[in-house]
């Protein structure tokens, strides 16, 4: 391995409380999405904090009677991507990007470091929402891990790595890879990947949840975030 390879590290952000809010916007997504997947209004929709959007539309599609089939689950992935991008304009005026957001991910820009996310949210949607407040320039959203991709978050971790790995030709491995997210399931995806778990007390989680959730660092929020820095910054030279 290169000195260069020796120095990368990937950054791996959740997307939902921990970079955006995009507030009552997302029933109306899945509303607006369920209607033309299925045809009919919708009536429950399941639980949806820190879960991937396959969990969550594989419930919904079960507590509204639909059969859950690999057919119902693409109809309703592909029906969330139009709605998101049709709702934009809603998602930006009742939506932010979180304090700190944008400077976090400036003040990780460096050409040894990949940043990209690891999200429940399908690849459209993330897209959409990262868009609609200036964020996903700042990202490769090539390499993610999302939604669409499984149900189990330790998965996607270790998908946007491989996909890292790939594009960029070199190792992320372990400590290398750090994934920032504001709930107890971004902390066991991490943990359970063997990467390096940042909790951000942005979203329903306390810090002092996340520190018992095992984190290795927590932060209040992203509007300082010298402490992450100087640790992905450190883990290049390990």
């Amino acid at each position: 391995m290169s000195k260069s390879q020796r120095d990368s590290a990937l950054v791996l952000w959740d997307v939902d409380h921990t970079l955006v809010s995009i507030g009552g916007v997302s029933r109306d997504i899945y509303e607006h999405a369920f209607r033309s997947a299925i045809g009919r209004p919708l009536s429950r929709l399941a639980s949806m904090t820190g879960r991937t959007e396959r969990a969550i539309i594989t419930e919904t599609l079960e507590l509204n009677d639909v059969e859950v089939s690999q057919a119902s689950v693409s109809r309703f992935c592909s029906a969330l991507g139009v709605a998101a991008h049709k709702l934009e304009g809603r998602i930006r005026e009742s939506g932010r990007s979180l304090p700190g957001a944008a400077d976090a991910l400036y003040a990780l820009q460096d050409g040894r470091v990949v940043q990209s996310v690891v999200t429940g949210n399908i690849r459209s949607i993330a897209k959409t929402k990262l868009s609609a407040f200036n964020l996903a320039d700042s990202l490769d959203l090539e390499v993610g891990g999302y939604g669409d991709d499984g149900s189990d978050r330790a998965v996607l971790v270790r998908l946007a790595c491989e996909r890292a790995e790939e594009k960029y030709h070199t190792s992320f491995a372990g400590k290398r890879t750090f994934v920032i997210g504001d709930t107890p399931h971004d902390i066991k995806g991490a943990r359970d990947a063997g990467v390096f778990a940042v909790g951000v007390a942005t979203g329903r989680s306390s810090v002092k949840v996340l520190e018992k959730c095992g984190a290795d660092l927590v932060l209040t929020d992203l509007t300082s975030i010298e402490e992450l820095r100087n640790t992905v910054f450190d883990s290049q030279g390990s």
